[in-house]
């Protein structure tokens, strides 16, 4: 990647100046405390001390239907069933006794508020001195987009993706499934092309916008895939996959991270352990529910069980049945503010996420989230993974492959360049899990200076 490995498109203040609060986010701060307060108030005022017994209620249902997935995961016959049953059964048993004792209505309130407020501290403590605002970009001379006809459903052919990028100046090529994409992206560039496009899935986005970046090419994405969700992070409407080519005649310029596994380019996630053995089942295309129940019970406790071990700075964890390496950290997926999505994609920091769960009192324990010791969280530049094997299966953005263990996985800060719309409709406000000391410091007026990412377990 040469030099663009040493881009950073972050703008950062002074060491030590203050963090500046507009009144906005001053007034987000305290609504976060107040709902926050609210949610602990609701059922204190219904039920007294005895909300504390309903909570331990509420979270032992939850321990319930947890270890019921984790039987029908880990498991077949009897026990699966079991665990069907269970894990149905335990939450409705659950509101069946709120609902019963009046206590239904007090904890749905008291769950909206803590909606409300994590959603207020998330948008209140985000960093003001994030990204670099976008600049225009030069309409490109020659665009040249690769298109798959038979993504996301026929996206390409509904919304007429073809006519308009042919319109709007393009050269278009259509993939027939027997072409190699990143060749047809090299010799785009070495006859001319100076934009490289994109009309599906993330794994055709990441083997382009590697040779885009390579060259230092601009590069577009067109959202004609099932998910996308490089382009929802990127603030794209994955409705209408059209509008994303007004970045060919109207567009701005922004610098996004890339992600590695080995040598292979990422731009959501690389995916290590049982999801990538199950993506590997040549069966899993056309019947993807029944492929993985059919093969985790192996992955998880059977012989296939996976052993992995992963390292990232001070940071060890061993034994792992599941890792996703994401490029950017994802949110907690509880954040109700944008749950599963990233905030920013140019932070030069990878997500890390580990899982191991061996049995089913680990599976109970989950609830805990990070304190029960079988999820690991963490952001890190460079994290290696390890196996028992000579090889590791890895998805990397959906799209399984074989590496050679160990697996060395880094970020490359600001090493593309992303031409998008002008006008986005879903551009996230703000990164990372509600920091409520600093919402509290927010909301009684004390702007301490804000120190950015941690590399730590979240």
């Amino acid at each position: 990647m040469g030099r663009h490995h040493d881009l950073d498109t972050r703008t950062t203040r002074p060491a030590g100046a203050p963090d500046e609060a507009p009144t906005g986010r001053v007034v987000r701060a305290r609504l976060a405390l107040l709902a926050l307060l609210g949610s602990v108030l609701v059922p204190l005022i219904v039920a007294g001390l005895r909300s504390v017994l309903w909570v331990l209620v509420g979270v032992a249902g939850l321990a319930l239907a947890a270890v019921g997935v984790w039987w029908t995961l880990a498991h077949t016959g009897v026990l699966r069933a079991l665990g069907v049953l269970l894990s149905v059964a335990a939450p409705l048993t659950v509101l069946a006794l709120y609902a019963a004792y009046g206590m239904l209505w007090p904890a749905c309130l008291s769950l909206a508020l803590w909606m409300v407020a994590v959603a207020a501290a998330h948008t209140a403590a985000a960093p003001s001195h994030g990204v670099r605002e976008a600049v225009p970009a030069a309409p490109p001379r020659r665009p040249w987009i690769v298109m798959n006809p038979r993504s996301g459903g026929g996206k390409v052919g509904r919304f007429h993706l073809v006519e308009k990028a042919r319109e709007a100046g393009a050269e278009v090529v259509l993939l027939d499934g027997g072409q190699d994409v990143v060749d047809l992206a090299r010799r785009a560039v070495a006859e001319g092309a100076d934009l490289l496009a994109v009309a599906g899935g993330d794994g055709t986005q990441a083997l382009v916008a590697e040779v885009a970046a390579r060259h230092d090419v601009p590069f577009a994405v067109i959202p004609a895939g099932t998910r996308n969700h490089f382009a929802l992070d990127l603030g794209l409407d994955r409705e209408d996959p059209a509008a994303a080519l007004e970045a060919l005649t109207d567009g701005v310029e922004i610098r996004v991270d890339l992600g590695f596994a080995a040598d292979r380019v990422f731009v959501n996630n690389a995916s290590f352990g049982t999801y990538a053995s199950v993506v590997a089942d040549p069966a899993y295309r056309d019947a993807k529910v029944h492929t993985a129940l059919q093969t985790l019970p192996g992955l998880l406790t059977g012989k296939d069980a996976a052993t992995l071990r992963m390292r990232a700075g001070s940071a060890r964890a061993d034994g792992l049945q599941a890792l996703l390496v994401s490029n950017n950290p994802y949110q907690r997926a509880i954040d109700a503010a944008h749950p599963g999505r990233r905030a920013r994609l140019d932070s030069g920091r990878l997500g890390v996420l580990c899982v191991r769960v061996d049995n089913t009192v680990q599976a109970a324990r989950l609830v805990r989230g990070p304190q029960s010791g079988s999820v690991l969280r963490l952001n890190a530049e460079e994290v290696v993974v390890e196996a028992d094997t000579d090889t590791v299966a890895v998805g990397i953005d959906g799209e399984y492959v074989t590496l050679p263990a160990p697996v060395v996985c880094r970020s490359a800060p600001g090493a593309l360049r992303v031409v998008l719309p002008r006008h986005r409709p879903g551009v996230p406000s703000g990164g990372g899990p509600a920091d409520w000391p600093r919402v509290t410091r927010l909301a009684l007026g004390r702007f301490a200076p804000h120190h950015g990412h941690r590399t730590a377990a979240a």
